[in-house]
Order: C-alpha cells, then sequence, then structure tokens
C-alpha cells in the first residue's frame, strides 16, 4: 500500500485532510446569479460561468486532482447550457464520482420581479427566441429548472434582498456544518403583506394569535424583545400551537430524511412579520436545536427591511 498522501483532498491547519468545496449556482434567469458569482468571487472561490456539460468532468478531474489550488469553486449552471437538467446531472455525477459532494444555490423571484428586471435592463431572455415574450420564457423555463429545485440545498428568493441580505444568506449558507444524516432546517419569520417565501416547502399562518400590534406599549417592539415574546408565547391558543407544532415536526422530519430530501425550509406568516412571526420562529428554533435536529438557520425577512 502505497505511502503517499491521497491528493483528491487539502491538508488544513489542523494536519487533517479537507474536502475541496464546491458550490453550483443555478435558477431562474434574472434571479441574481450574476451577483452571486461576484459574491463568491470576494469569498474566495474560483467561479466557472457557463461551461460546457462536455467539460465538466475534466472540471471535476481538475478539482479533486489539486485541491489546494482549487479549495473552493463555484460553477454557475443554467438554460444557457441548453438542457440545463442534463448539464445538472452532468456535474453532480462528475463531481460525486470523485469523492466531492457539491453544495447547490437555486435563486428564483416572483415572476412580476423577473420580468421588471428585464424591462428595466432592457436584456433579453435566454428563452426569448422560444417564447418571445418576457412572461412565457419566465414560465417556460421555471418548468425546466423544476427537478434542479427540488435537489437543490439551498434556495433564496431574491424578489426583496438587497445586495447585503443576500451576502448575508449565501455567508450563512456556507457556514452550515451538517453530516450526511443531517437535514439542514431554515426558518424564516415573514409578514403576509409583502408576500410567502418562495423558498418555503411549508408555511404556517399565525395570525389566529392576539396582535402585539394593537397594544401601543408593544408595538415598536419586536418579537425579539421579552415584553412581546411573553405577551404572543403566553397566550393559551399559541402554547396550543406549538405542542401542535411540535409532535408534527417530531413525526415529519425524519420522515423527510428517510426520504432523502436535502433541506426543509419552514415559513411562519403574520401580517407585517415583526411580532408574532418572529416570536414563534424564534421558539420553534429554539425547539428544533434542543431536541438535538442539527444545523437550524433562522431569518427574520422583515426585519431587514430598512
Amino acid at each position: 500500500m502505497s505511502d503517499r498522501p491521497d491528493t483528491r483532498y487539502a491538508e488544513n491547519g489542523n494536519g487533517s485532510m479537507e474536502r475541496p468545496h464546491v458550490a453550483i449556482i443555478t435558477g431562474l434567469s434574472g434571479a441574481g446569479k450574476t451577483a452571486t458569482s461576484k459574491l463568491f468571487e470576494d469569498l474566495g472561490y474560483r467561479v466557472v460561468d457557463n461551461l460546457p456539460s462536455e467539460l465538466l468532468p475534466e472540471l471535476a478531474e481538475l478539482v479533486a486532482g489539486d485541491p489546494v489550488r482549487f479549495q473552493r469553486v463555484a460553477l454557475v449552471l443554467d438554460v444557457r447550457s441548453g438542457d440545463a437538467s442534463l448539464a445538472f446531472s452532468a456535474a453532480m455525477g462528475a463531481l460525486e464520482g470523485r469523492g466531492i459532494e457539491p453544495q447547490v444555490f437555486f435563486l428564483e423571484a416572483r415572476d412580476e420581479v423577473l420580468i421588471r428586471r428585464f424591462s428595466e435592463s432592457r436584456h433579453r431572455h435566454p428563452l426569448a427566441e422560444l417564447r418571445g415574450s418576457v412572461a412565457g420564457s419566465v414560465a417556460v423555463e421555471r418548468q425546466m429548472l423544476e427537478g434542479v429545485r427540488e435537489q437543490a440545498h439551498v434556495i433564496i428568493d431574491t424578489s426583496e434582498l438587497s445586495g447585503r441580505q443576500l451576502r448575508e444568506r449565501i455567508q450563512r449558507a456556507l457556514s452550515l456544518q451538517t453530516d450526511a444524516d443531517t437535514l439542514p432546517l431554515q426558518l424564516i419569520s415573514f409578514g403576509f403583506k409583502y408576500g410567502i417565501p418562495l423558498e418555503a416547502d411549508i408555511v404556517f399562518d399565525v395570525r389566529f394569535m392576539e396582535n402585539p400590534h394593537y397594544i401601543e406599549a408593544l408595538r415598536p417592539h419586536s418579537g425579539l424583545t421579552e415584553p412581546t415574546r411573553d405577551f404572543v408565547l403566553g397566550q393559551a391558543v399559541t402554547q396550543r400551537f406549538l405542542r401542535f407544532v411540535r409532535e408534527f415536526f417530531s413525526f415529519t422530519i425524519p420522515a423527510y430524511q428517510a426520504e432523502g430530501k436535502t433541506r426543509l425550509t419552514v415559513a411562519i406568516g403574520c401580517t407585517g412579520g415583526y411580532h408574532r412571526s418572529v416570536a414563534i420562529s424564534e421558539r420553534i428554533a429554539l425547539d428544533w436545536r434542543e431536541m438535538g435536529y442539527g444545523s437550524v438557520d433562522l431569518w427574520h425577512r422583515e426585519l431587514d427591511r430598512d
């Protein structure tokens, strides 16, 4: 048996061997893949955009063969490749076949937002020759990428995100340390008046709880503050809801894991996303961590609004 080290891994500061990290950036045209690519470059990633699928095995071989040079790589795949699903499958197969498990980021936005972005930028949609109108092109592209979206580890709805917020979402996702046997969990608190998060797998509406907005002393204080949190969690209807949620997720999370689901995003919504949904999301996140469900990412969408 050879004493030479396995060159498919890079040595970290502790003297142990570390796998390269490969991110696959995909999603809808106009959803922010270019901005995301630049953010990955700022984070030290080598970004490869629109590589022909025939060259994907060669790229995978380069990364696996020289993990020091290619410790961080981001690969952009979308409908410009032709058959995006085929290119995605080719990339996943080439990387996984060499012991590299890529992290897949899928970017999307609401239809009206995508249409407005193309109108403002005057850029041509990649599928315009097939469908003509931007609206028709967006609809076809969304359908074409449905299978890719299902396999994504991180789904980001950029409809209302600023550049800073997008960077924070990416950095949080990159820092998640999960085992193969754990299911990455994400909680999003939001306000229904600003729209339901597109990335949500499950949505709970907590507008049936008494609203702190109508109590003058609580109105300025978010669900992160003690008085508002105590008011929301102290309601009998809230306690009953939390008992239901605990039982629901104690059953569904292991079932999702058994089915091989790569991530679970749960959205908790109230009217403005400032009081009830924030307090409830914090409570559920605490329950999940206490139950040992692994990594839990919590994002209060409306608290980041200007």
